[in-house]
């Protein structure tokens, strides 16, 4: 009986190392948790075709949005791990969600295997261009003269902009209100509309409104000053490092994926990050490339998680 047993099991595992070998022999998901146009999107269908060329298999980008990236996160967490079913992991899907919403299902550090991360991309602190100040000090010097006078529009109650934005307000002493929407694009409108002052968003989709003079940029969170708002500090530069976070974009797929497909799967987006057309697409939404090793995605998205937690705790937030 146990002679059968260890018979049985090593025939198993046999058999999944010759799958895992032979991986991917049909085409491979890749799972969005935002809906389509946003930068997640952007990123995952910029690399898709390359990945595809990489792999020999089609990589099938599909979205499924929900309740600020959780609907789709989930999805990965309870896929299949054989490789068919991978997904887009973000900051708000595997850190500032999870640190404020209890009812987020899985567990960010243990139910997924993360692989690599794609692109890192700048967030911004902006303000309508009626805002009586258009530089760093001039803001924080009117926000501490008015406290609780102004609001912030976000996409949405638990994702990076609205965390990093407390983050931000716990270490530079100000009071201002979050107006959360259900979307990045509506929050935009409405700060681009007056009607509300301030907004935290990521680079990519506030960039035109700046370029057209109908937002003003006041502070990013990037690793530099970029060429396009060299005026612009960065979050490090006025003192305040911990929030400068940039957000990120990566592959990971369910827990107990095997090796060979997380290999596999890496070198392939490696290939595909080295492809100029892919980098420059995706350095033309404001993002960086990345392309780190697997370990070191693993560190980054606990120690977001780490952070976001904090955040949460010192600022007693919760779901509104």
């Amino acid at each position: 009986m146990q002679r059968r047993q260890w018979l049985g099991a090593a025939l198993a595992l046999a058999s999944g190392m010759a799958a895992a070998q032979a991986w991917p022999g049909k085409p491979v998901r890749l799972v969005v948790p935002f809906a389509v146009g946003g930068t997640t999107d952007i990123i995952a269908r910029t690399v898709a075709p390359a990945l595809s060329k990489a792999l020999g298999q089609s990589v099938v980008v599909e979205n499924k949005a929900g309740s600020g990236g959780v609907v789709g996160a989930t999805e990965t967490a309870r896929a299949v791990p054989d490789g068919y079913a991978l997904g887009i992991a973000t900051v708000s899907t595997t850190a500032s969600n999870p640190a404020i919403n209890p009812k987020v299902s899985y567990d960010p550090v243990s139910d997924f295997t993360p692989i690599v991360n794609i692109a890192a991309t700048p967030n911004v602190i902006a303000v309508h261009p009626g805002f009586p100040a258009r530089d760093y000090k001039g803001f924080v010097a009117e926000l501490k003269k008015n406290p609780g006078k102004y609001a912030y529009a976000t996409s949405g109650t638990g994702g990076i902009a609205h965390l990093q934005t407390e983050l931000w307000k716990d270490l530079a002493g100000v009071s201002i209100t979050h107006v959360p929407y259900r979307g990045g694009g509506p929050a935009l409108n409405d700060v681009v509309a007056g009607q509300v002052a301030i907004i935290f968003d990521n680079l990519p989709s506030a960039m035109p409104f700046i370029k057209e003079g109908r937002l003003v940029p006041i502070v990013l969170a990037a690793p530099q000053r970029l060429a396009q708002m060299p005026e612009v500090p960065t979050f490090k530069e006025i003192g305040l490092e911990p929030v400068n976070r940039m957000a990120y974009y990566g592959i990971v797929g369910p827990k107990g994926l095997p090796a060979e497909v997380v290999k596999k799967v890496h070198a392939a987006t490696l290939q595909a990050l080295v492809e100029p057309a892919v980098r420059q697409r995706i350095e033309d939404t404001g993002s960086l490339v990345i392309g780190n090793k697997p370990q070191e995605f693993a560190a980054q998205i606990k120690a977001e998680l780490q952070v976001y937690k904090d955040v949460v705790q010192r600022q007693k937030l919760a779901l509104e």
